[in-house]
């Protein structure tokens, strides 16, 4: 079954982890895919891979955070494929471990600057071709960090708190127009991003994966395809009545 079969999807941060997976999963399902990233070899490999398996895909360099860039980019993705259907905004850094009182401006600015200026950015420029197509999905990529807060990281607990927001309000904006605004609230995934989080806090990544497995009460931490699978379904017309909601997928997390 293609769930999203004719549906032209961006994906941003593509190139590995959870935007990896999520490409690969929306072009399995019959979407054409814009793989967006910095990481341009990595990105390519992935276009390629969906090229390989049938797949129509090609990548794109894009930095979230500079508008301009943004703005060509959508522009030419749009131009080649004819439309826009779909956009994820999972392009994202942890950036600085620190209490609230040691971190510089510097620190936080850069981290609202791409969690949170990307996704404004991006869901701005996506906007005028989903109304072109007649409608689209936007899913912004949140954490339980958005929901529940925790003792560390305060710039990338503030930032996923604010595109959970962010998300509700477009939903209601946009909604007359066909597109709808949701947000998917991941807990500890097993992706590269985590594993560089446990290096940069000093810990050794094996052991801080069984630390983190054990706050989850299903018992483990998830893969990149439990939330590519969530994104498939917002992507898909089969969540047609789903709108400013929340999807959470957090492994028992955020029950307690």
């Amino acid at each position: 079954m293609k769930r999203v079969e004719g549906k032209v999807a961006i994906v941003t941060g593509g190139a590995a982890g959870l935007g990896e997976s999520t490409c690969l999963l929306l072009a399995r399902e019959g979407a054409t895919v814009a793989v967006t990233d910095i990481e341009d070899d990595a990105g390519e490999a992935v276009a390629e891979k969906i090229r390989q398996a049938g797949g129509d895909a090609r990548y794109w360099n894009l930095d979230v955070s500079d508008e301009d860039q943004v703005e060509e980019v959508f522009g030419q993705i749009e131009e080649t494929f004819g439309k826009v259907d779909v956009l994820v905004n999972n392009a994202g850094i942890s950036g600085a471990n620190k209490p609230t009182h040691e971190i510089t401006e510097e620190e936080w600015d850069l981290v609202q600057k791409i969690n949170v200026k990307g996704v404004f950015f991006c869901t701005k420029h996506a906007i005028p071709a989903m109304k072109r197509a007649g409608g689209g999905s936007i899913v912004h990529l949140s954490s339980i960090y958005g929901l529940v807060g925790a003792p560390d990281v305060p710039p990338y607990h503030a930032a996923k708190g604010a595109v959970r927001l962010m998300a509700k309000t477009d939903a209601l904006i946009y909604a007359a127009d066909g597109i709808r605004v949701n947000s998917v609230h991941p807990g500890f995934i097993w992706t590269p991003m985590v594993r560089q989080h446990l290096e940069n806090s000093g810990v050794d990544p094996e052991e801080g994966r069984k630390d983190l497995a054990e706050l989850h009460p299903i018992g483990n931490l998830g893969e990149p395809d439990d939330i590519g699978y969530g994104i498939l379904y917002l992507a898909s017309d089969e969540s047609k009545f789903v709108t400013g909601a929340e999807l959470v997928i957090d492994g028992g997390y955020t029950a307690r």
